[in-house]
């Protein structure tokens, strides 16, 4: 049988024998009008080809059904596993997302701002660049709708939740002190609040441990090309004999890779048994136990920090029985120590 052809709502509703506002209430939520009602619209819908142009209409509304993500580079893995679960939890519970890169660049973080804007999102998941963030822009955004930071935040008082720095680093240096020798620690340009957090408990922990801190210094300006700083350091050291230990605890995964690609160019073995070196380092992204030997590292809550995030969001925009005022400023999330071959 061939469906019959509606091109407009106006069309459709007439069709279906009730008003426009009543299809629309209907569309925006199918439990809002009378069973009776909705049975006529959804027997009519069965028998018609038309579809409702969702995103037209959330534009003529106040509030639409979009939630911005922004993130600072999708092709970081750790970015790359948040978004696909943001993504499928928003869409879950009724939004729709969407996807924003800043490249690590200001000028397109305030532009991918400024776009949600114009699109009347209902709100936002946000990891800033941090350091290179304009603030402004986000408190432009936090004055038209609710936000939430997540792995990094500005400073202010928009709800974050993101890993407990000092609890991962001190957990990992630790075990690396209690398995051999105790680590140096290679960083990385301090980008966002992440980096200083971790280097300043690598410091601490190994203090408290009765160790010196031996901290490799990255000579590389603002960048968040990891595999490539961590390559070109760890070569230059290499090739200098210069390294100041055989236990390297990277500051996060990325970082590794490349220190751990610099290793085998120089034909040294990485290995927990039998190893010229042990690499360990932060985040366990979803290729880290595919490096040659699988990499040793703390796992970010990546389950926890999704729900949080979509959780406190959506108690901001009033979809959860939950009192805004029970909000927590700030929640940081324990990391777990995954022990795999290269440490």
């Amino acid at each position: 049988m061939e469906k019959m052809t509606h091109k407009t709502m106006e069309d459709f509703a007439k069709s279906c024998g009730v008003s426009r506002p009543t299809l629309s209430k209907y569309f925006d939520d199918p439990t809002s009008v009378k069973p009776v009602t909705r049975a006529l619209i959804e027997a009519a819908l069965r028998s018609s080809d038309y579809q409702p142009n969702i995103y037209a209409r959330n534009l003529n509304r106040k509030r639409t059904r979009n939630i911005g993500i922004l993130v600072p580079a999708l092709t970081d893995p750790f970015y790359a596993e948040m978004v696909n679960r943001l993504e499928l939890r928003l869409r879950y519970e009724g939004y729709w997302p969407i996807v924003f890169s800043s490249h690590g660049l200001t000028e397109l973080e305030i532009e991918a701002v400024n776009t949600m804007l114009s699109l009347k999102v209902a709100g936002a998941i946000a990891a800033p660049l941090g350091q290179k963030s304009d603030p402004r822009a986000f408190e432009k955004l936090a004055q038209n709708a609710p936000v939430v930071y997540f792995d990094t935040f500005i400073e202010g008082n928009t709800p974050f939740i993101g890993n407990n720095n000092y609890q991962s680093i001190a957990t990992i240096v630790e075990y690396l002190c209690r398995s051999g020798e105790a680590p140096v620690y290679l960083d990385i340009p301090h980008v966002n609040h992440n980096s200083p957090e971790r280097l300043a408990s690598y410091i601490a922990t190994m203090e408290a441990s009765g160790c010196e801190p031996v901290v490799i210094k990255t000579n590389a300006a603002y960048t968040w090309e990891f595999e490539h700083i961590g390559y070109q350091q760890m070569d230059e050291m290499l090739n200098a004999k210069a390294l100041p230990g055989k236990t390297i605890l990277c500051a996060n995964d990325r970082l590794a890779f490349g220190v751990m690609a610099a290793a085998f160019a120089h034909g040294l073995k990485v290995g927990r048994k039998k190893g010229d070196l042990r690499v360990a380092a932060h985040d366990d992204h979803p290729l880290s136990r595919y490096t040659c030997p699988p990499l040793t590292t703390m796992a970010q809550d990546f389950a926890a920090m999704t729900a949080n995030s979509v959780d406190t969001l959506l108690t901001l925009l009033g979809d959860t029985d939950a009192p805004v005022q029970k909000i927590a400023h700030k929640v940081r999330l324990d990391g777990t120590l995954v022990m795999r071959q290269s440490a």
